[in-house]
């Protein structure tokens, strides 16, 4: 976790809350992503699955086995766990917006589980590894989970509920 924010460290209507002094459950990473950024400031502010560049998820060894069948999906769901991220910002004013809005209203690394999802293309997959594209996030960035990511069925609105 991030030191406590000091004046210095808010931009102008931005609010800092108190964390709790524990966390509520765990989790396992499962592996690490590699980008082309090396740091926060170099990503994108959104991965392009059409046109970004290849990265690649490692996913750990003894997760390998989980990925069998993955190369029948087009594309994924990639949770993945912003570690540098502060945890602290109730209201942020983002450079990009001009004006100070909650933490929930924004896709901002910045918030109490800073947990993000990207949807990406899967290009290839082989062993441990899958090469994607349309992520996000610098490279080392933990990975937490791939999910197959599914098109919403088409709904007649004609059927009765």
């Amino acid at each position: 976790m991030t030191d406590k924010p000091t004046p210095e460290t808010l931009r102008a209507g931005e609010v800092a809350l108190e964390l709790p002094d524990r966390f509520d459950a765990g989790l396992y990473f499962i592996g690490r992503i590699e980008t082309p950024w090396a740091t926060r400031e170099e990503c994108p502010r959104r991965g392009d699955p059409e046109d970004g560049p290849d990265c690649r998820l490692i996913v750990d060894e003894r997760f390998a086995a989980a990925l069998a069948g993955i190369e029948s999906r087009d594309e994924l769901l990639v949770l993945y766990f912003m570690d540098e991220a502060r945890r602290d910002l109730a209201i942020q004013n983002p450079r990009h917006r001009g004006h100070a809005i909650g933490t929930f209203a924004l896709r901002s690394p910045v918030r109490p589980n800073p947990v993000a999802a990207s949807r990406v293309r899967l290009l290839s997959h082989s062993r441990n590894v899958l090469v994607v594209r349309g992520l996000d996030c610098r490279s080392g960035t933990p990975l937490v989970d791939i999910k197959p990511e599914f098109a919403p069925a088409a709904r007649n609105c004609d059927e009765a509920e």
